[in-house]
């Protein structure tokens, strides 16, 4: 028998709900009235010291993390480091993971039971990005499959609301390009602008791209895209076809963990084959139909990006993430109380307002809307506010 551990600490971890249980049995005149003699038989008490059938929680070997939204745990995992290894999780496709170690192989792996069951409000438990604990087991006949027993600490992430819950997209990024296309489909403003929040909120760097600039002309994209410039956000002007400002996306990836992520169908998956040659990941046309995407990419993966070397083309290391599109993004822990915050051009007005409650949407002697009026905040960008403030459907 193994011996107990010293100094291995105990606590009590919230367990989700499915691991109870049904709840206290109904039938008993009937379950009697067919075996009279399981009355001598019945437990005449039930244990409340929490550890019944009725319990949610469980002692599992661990520590509390407090209030740790990054990871979305409340418990970090003990594990026995004897056949561990440390890697990133690459991509996560039902349920199974790849991840590669620090050796640069790639398991196969599974989820620990007791980490799925604790309680969080995640989806999903292991995302693309994630620096994890996998576990091999010395018995298994394939020598490239593993079980993830641990998730470390999310130092960051961009993540959305999903049938009220946290679907993270992905974890532990330096840079986030939010791309968009000048056309098929159309540029979609509002979009970005949710994007910029949740980066904002995740303390991401967010570069906003806009593809497909051979299908527009670049005068009806400069008053929009010259906004968020004002605002510090860098604009990048991209076509796969001709080739312009792929350049410059080469050069902000260069030695980055970086996030590719918007609409469907705006070409993310083509900007990573044009600045990473040999990767000849799928693509697919827009619909012409409804100019709308077709899901090409449906899981979210982590890529290596070339070594240094010789040439303009070559890139330094860094990892480039692609993700499926997304055509709608409902922000997570964000109250409309918090929105404006998160808004560069309306956060320095806050302070102006007459109210310290105010909403900056109907009062009349508010700082926000004297500045829109006097043109010190973009009409468009106010209306975006307004929008994510009020309407439920984002929070």
């Amino acid at each position: 028998m193994a011996k107990k551990k010293k100094n291995q600490a105990k606590i009590r971890a919230q367990f989700r709900k499915r691991q109870n249980t049904r709840v206290r049995k109904r039938d008993f005149t009937r379950e009697f009235a067919d075996d009279a003699d399981a009355v001598d038989n019945t437990v005449a008490n039930e244990r409340l010291s929490g550890k019944g059938a009725l319990s949610r929680k469980r002692t599992v070997a661990g520590s509390t993390q407090e209030d740790d939204q990054e990871t979305g745990f409340e418990v970090s995992l003990d594990v026995d480091s004897a056949n561990t290894r440390a890697g990133r999780v690459l991509s996560v496709h039902g349920l199974n993971s790849f991840v590669k170690t620090e050796d640069g192989r790639v398991y196969e792996c599974t989820v620990r039971g007791v980490l799925k069951s604790l309680a969080t409000d995640l989806q999903h438990v292991v995302v693309a990005g994630d620096f994890a604990t996998i576990a091999l087991d010395p018995n298994s006949s394939t020598d490239d499959q593993a079980v993830i027993v641990r998730v470390d600490h999310r130092r960051n992430q961009i993540s959305r609301t999903s049938r009220k819950r946290q679907q993270i997209i992905v974890s532990n990024v330096d840079l986030a390009f939010i791309v968009a296309s000048a056309g098929e489909p159309g540029l979609k403003p509002n979009l970005i602008d949710r994007f910029l929040v949740s980066a904002e909120k995740s303390g991401i760097q967010p570069v906003i791209v806009i593809n497909k600039v051979d299908l527009a002309r670049i005068d009806d994209l400069q008053p929009v895209a010259g906004v968020w410039s004002q605002l510090g956000y860098p604009v990048v002007m991209t076509s796969t076809m001709t080739g312009q400002g792929l350049d410059r996306i080469r050069q902000l990836v260069r030695g980055r963990d970086c996030v590719v992520t918007g609409q469907s169908g705006v070409g993310k998956t083509s900007i990573l084959n044009a600045i990473e040659p040999g990767l000849a990941l799928k693509v697919s046309a827009v619909s012409q139909e409804n100019q709308k995407g077709r899901h090409t990419t449906t899981a979210a993966r982590l890529i290596p990006l070339t070594a240094a070397g010789e040439g303009a083309d070559q890139i330094s290391g860094g990892h480039l993430v692609d993700t499926p599109g997304i055509r709608s993004f409902q922000l997570w822990d964000v109250i409309p109380e918090e929105v404006g915050g998160y808004f560069r051009d309306i956060r320095p007005f806050i302070n102006a307002c007459k109210f310290p409650n105010c909403t900056h949407t109907h009062e009349d002697q508010c700082g926000v809307k004297w500045a829109v009026a006097d043109g010190k905040i973009d009409a468009r960008r106010y209306e975006s506010y307004c929008q994510m403030r009020e309407n439920d459907e984002y929070f």
